[in-house]
């Protein structure tokens, strides 16, 4: 049987969409999709346009980039009528989707539409709303990796879905497919292809056929509400999301609850699988319910409160107020709160904390809020598993009797993991009711939606019988040993080694979980005392509060509420004033590093040291974080940031404590969020024998056959792999030399599809401590030569794009992150130019090759290859005095760095004073400068035709100069 091919893959589909409803046109160019869109719009609307309105109504279309359009589609636009088609002076408003009855909008298809902007594009299957194109489709045949679908996307987002008024630029959804594997993705050019996701059925059972998909995603009815509904556009990044199958299935069983039921209920999603967006787009639906009084979402802690609230005012800018104290609380209730500024404000979405929920239902607030007790409230609990939360639940029920609970966990309390402290070891059924939906660790771990665990057990402490203390011995004093201070040092030492291995060259951030405030105590100073001896130059930081129990295993050391002072905890075996002491010490130390000024002695600033820490850890993965001044490494922890908090560039837990059950779960859950193809899996490294505990604790949230679907394989299978991996590469080239004389693209992309693969596996290899090149059957020299034939052939293939060639590598994803080395600085650099000065001439040669090798690696020094080996052969043989290269080198780089500059400008005539201000702002705040500020640059104005192109053309001569003499050396 001959393969489907794309074009029947594309005929088929467009016959199953018009028997679903839509209707098939025929647009040949931009003409048409404009002519087609007026007509719609003025069905549509039940009204006529003049040429003259309509051109109005193009201008307003084509305002504003991705993330405004996506705005504009949502709102109306009005004009005043010239009177060609209606009274003259009349306002006439225009819509352009109806969200609210989303059937009564016009659903059309139409294939290969062309759009020239700068490439001529040919874009597979679009669906027209109303005349504009929200969702693109595009397809690839069987056997090819949709991925390369997800990149011909990226492309035409860069090429041209700008032109013909920017209307390609209102798509809401992509879809791609190669037929059996099916996925959509919102739009948005700051994603990876891992933001790309399979539809599924409420059993969370993925529709990967094309047809399937069609069938239930691709449905009108369906569709409309996606678009209306399922669409959060993100405030803070400034771009739109889409939910995933689970958390629209999720939501609709919420609203389902409420308009048909009042029972309570329960959503069991995993940890890392995006809850707060789900509870936000629930909470945002239900306040559209007329029975419903107020929406209440409510956290059990304040840096949750402050958190949880900055994420829903993203996801929908002032959607939310957070309850600054229990008074406050009550005036939201009650309508009557005002905000900083003295203006009233009456949101019914209310954000508070179950403390000051607790304190307004049973103390002197309660009878203010007697008149309330018959309203429908619906509350929402973040993290519904906490212990202390089972008290409060039975106030809000006896108090507002027509309320309506519903929790969201990732780690449910079942009989078997209830503690003493859940009123009598109640379940989160008991509290909540039946399960509503449930996504387990194994489903997201199956959707690629969160990471696997790679845990590694690291320690053996030996009694005199020579046997294993933490597995056999019982009559050894096991606290005694744990913080023995020798010990800590190893393990302190130990971290110091690895630390760069498993974070990717600090790349990502640790947390460091510890046993008791003592412990966190000891270790940061046995980590300073390190330091300050020149042992390390990791950035180590830590916080705790007075409240940690650690007799209990369920305890947190929160921060602490308004109305609670933070002495008020002592339970550290220190001195409160001693401890305290400490505390203000490390705070100090972080002062200095980061010049802040937070403090112990005042509630507020301790709390703004939280912040700072969390959003430290946070903002790692924005493309503006300032790698050099705000990377923090470690943070210490007893239990703070060990549950709800998230950073997708927390990559590594270091553990010495005891953990368990859904504590465990939720811990080790820090590290396994998403984030590109560098990051593998979250790194586990347990100093402790928690491996009973590990297995237990993933069986009890899954099941017994779910534990080698969490955790990574031993070295020794990923090896295997690895060596699986090399041989399918050397069958396509026997050794790197081989790579030149490969004949066809087709040749050259089966190669970087091989090399990638072998990437893959070396990438997840070097994360584990047993890794060692011996083991492999290839050399460091060997894998770092083949990797410099994949570098020369991305390099070709940005060439032949700037050129307006097209190549079938050009949808190849070459996943440049996974190419990483030490952190390379400018002292690195001179300390081998140095080496090479003093060298014989056998050893220059040897010293020449490696740093050329050295600079062909590393994709951020490949671009300064060139300066450098300029360096070395013109101005390196004059330099007398090798103490006098650094101050040469860095003329020799500021002189280089002047005649680039020089040219850039004279070549594209801008003004050199004027285009360095402009990247001078480049540097320093990392946003891409708009066409409009270059514009000014130039000596004259380019018309509207050229513009674009020209404004593209030197934006990338910009950031490739930036690339050249900025970015990569470090300091």
């Amino acid at each position: 049987m001959a393969k489907q091919s794309e074009a029947q893959l594309e005929n088929d589909l467009i016959k199953q969409l018009v028997d679903l409803g839509y209707e098939n046109i025929s647009i040949l160019n931009g003409e048409d999709f404009v002519a087609n869109l007026k007509a719609q719009l003025e069905i549509f609307n039940e009204n006529k346009y003049s040429d003259k309105e309509f051109d109005a109504i193009l201008n307003h279309l084509a305002k504003g980039n991705v993330f405004e359009k996506a705005k504009t589609l949502r709102d109306r636009f009005s004009f005043t009528r010239d009177g060609s088609t209606g009274s003259p002076g009349e306002i006439v408003y225009v819509r352009f989707f109806d969200s609210e009855n989303w059937n009564n909008n016009l659903f059309q298809v139409t294939n290969q539409v062309t759009q020239e902007g700068s490439f001529k594009n040919r874009y597979d299957v679009t669906l027209l709303v109303n005349g504009l194109p929200l969702v693109q489709i595009e397809l690839k045949r069987r056997g090819i990796e949709i991925k390369e679908a997800f990149n011909q996307i990226n492309r035409y987002q860069l090429h041209s879905f700008w032109s013909n008024h920017g209307l390609f630029q209102y798509v809401q959804l992509f879809v791609i497919s190669n037929g059996g594997n099916t996925k959509y993705l919102a739009n948005n050019k700051l994603q990876s292809v891992k933001q790309t996701f399979f539809w599924a059925d409420d059993k969370n059972k993925n529709l990967t056929e094309l047809t399937h998909f069609a069938s239930e995603f691709l449905h009108p009815n369906h569709l409309g509400k996606m678009i209306a509904n399922y669409i959060v556009i993100n405030e803070t990044h400034k771009n739109m999301m889409v939910l995933r199958p689970y958390q629209y299935f999720a939501t609709e069983a919420i609203l389902k609850q409420v308009k048909s039921h009042t029972d309570n209920g329960y959503i069991w999603h995993t940890t890392g699988s995006g809850k707060t967006l789900t509870s936000f787009k629930a909470s945002q639906i239900l306040m559209e319910v007329p029975e419903v009084y107020k929406v209440v979402f409510v956290v059990d802690r304040k840096d949750l409160d402050y958190q949880t609230m900055k994420e829903f005012n993203a996801f929908k800018e002032g959607s939310v107020d957070s309850s600054v104290n229990t008074s406050s609380l009550v005036n939201q209730f009650l309508g009557k709160f005002k905000d900083k500024k003295g203006v009233r404000k009456d949101s019914d979405l209310i954000i508070t904390t179950i403390q000051k929920l607790n304190n307004a239902i049973s103390g002197h607030y309660r009878n203010q809020l007697e008149p309330l007790k018959n309203e429908r409230f619906v509350f929402i609990f973040d993290e519904c598993h906490r212990s202390q939360f089972g008290e409060t639940h039975g106030r809000i029920t006896e108090f507002f009797v027509k309320s309506q609970l519903f929790g969201f966990t990732g780690t449910p309390i079942f009989a078997d993991n209830a503690s003493k402290n859940d009123l009598g070891k109640r379940t989160t059924k008991d509290l909540f009711g039946n399960c509503l939906h449930k996504y387990v660790i194994t489903d997201a771990i199956r959707d690629e939606n969160v990471l696997r665990f790679g845990i590694e057990y690291v320690g053996k402490y030996k009694n005199k019988s020579n046997t294993f203390f933490d597995i056999e011995v019982e009559d050894i004093n096991k606290k005694e040993v744990f913080d023995d201070p020798k010990r800590l040092s190893k393990i302190a030492d130990y971290i110091i080694t690895l630390h760069s291995q498993k974070t990717f060259n600090k790349d990502y951030s640790a947390l460091f979980a510890v046993s008791s405030i003592d412990n966190a105590i000891k270790y940061y100073d046995i980590f300073q005392q390190k330091k300050e001896a020149g042992k390390h130059d990791l950035r180590i930081a830590t916080i705790f509060t007075y409240g940690a129990n650690e007799d209990n295993a369920f305890a947190q050391d929160f921060l602490p509420d308004d109305e609670m002072s933070i002495a008020a905890e002592p339970t550290s075996t220190y001195q409160l004033s001693h401890t305290r002491d400490k505390l203000e010490g490390y705070i100090g130390d972080y002062n200095k590093m980061y010049n802040t000024s937070f403090t112990t002695k005042d509630q507020q600033q301790f709390e703004n040291y939280f912040k700072d820490i969390s959003k430290r850890l946070k903002e790692r993965e924005k493309a503006s974080f300032n790698e050099n001044k705000d990377r923090l490494d470690i943070v210490i922890v007893v239990n703070m940031m060990l549950t709800g908090f998230d950073a997708k560039k927390v990559n590594t837990l270091y553990v010495d404590k005891n953990l368990k059950q859904h504590g465990l779960i939720q811990a080790f859950s820090r590290t396994n969020r998403i984030l590109g193809e560098q990051k593998s899996q979250g790194n586990i490294l347990c100093f402790r024998n928690l491996k009973k505990a590990t297995d237990d604790a993933i069986t009890l949230f899954s099941n017994k056959d779910a534990i080698e679907v969490v955790t990574m394989p031993d070295y020794e299978a990923i090896a295997e792999k690895f060596v699986e991996a090399l041989k399918n590469l050397r069958d396509i080239a026997p050794t790197y030399q081989s790579v030149n004389e490969l004949e066809s693209e087709e040749d050259e992309a089966a190669f970087v599809q091989a090399f990638r693969k072998l990437l893959r596996n070396m990438n997840v290899l070097q994360s584990y401590t047993d890794f060692n090149w011996d083991d492999l059957p290839i050399d460091e020299q060997e894998f770092e030569d083949y990797k410099g034939k994949y570098l020369d052939l991305y390099e070709k293939v940005k060439r032949d794009t700037a050129k307006e060639k097209t190549s079938i590598l050009d949808d190849i994803d070459f996943e440049l992150e996974l190419i990483h080395r030490d952190r390379i600085n400018v002292a690195y650099i001179l300390k081998l130019l140095a080496k090479l000065k003093g060298a014989n001439t056998t050893e220059a040669k040897a010293q020449k090759k490696a740093i050329i090798d050295l600079l062909g690696g590393d994709i951020k020094l490949r671009s300064k290859r060139e300066l450098i080996e300029k360096f070395i052969e013109e101005n390196l043989p004059h330099i007398l005095d090798e103490d006098a290269i650094e101050e040469e080198f860095e003329q020799y780089w500021q002189d280089q760095k002047v005649l680039a500059l020089g040219k850039l400008c004279e070549e594209e005539h801008l003004d050199k004073a004027q285009f360095k201000a402009l990247i001078d702002a480049y540097i320093y705040s990392g946003q891409e400068p708009i066409r409009d500020e270059v514009f000014k640059c130039l000596d004259n104005r380019p018309s509207i035709l050229k513009a674009r192109d020209i404004g593209e053309r030197i934006l990338d001569k910009m950031k490739d100069f930036v690339e050249v003499f900025v970015k990569g050396f470090g300091t």
